[in-house]
């Protein structure tokens, strides 16, 4: 999925996503934790507590993994 692409994400995740900039959005897609330092893949986002939340799968493994993305 490309990374501007944000088809899954609420409407308030998609507004935070969209004031991060290109390479901040692939340094922390790429930097996801499962066994070790992984991509993550098929991710849909929302807010939570007013922080965004990433939850994906891993590219290796394809188990569940998420980014918390603190905004404050």
């Amino acid at each position: 999925m490309p990374i501007e692409s944000i088809p899954k994400f609420t409407d308030p995740a998609a507004k935070l996503w969209a004031n991060v900039p290109s390479h901040a959005k692939k340094l922390l897609l790429s930097n996801v934790r499962c066994r070790h330092e992984v991509t993550i893949t098929d991710f849909a986002g929302k807010v939570v507590g007013g922080d965004l939340v990433l939850q994906g799968l891993c590219s290796e493994c394809r188990g569940d993994v998420a980014r918390v993305i603190e905004m404050g």
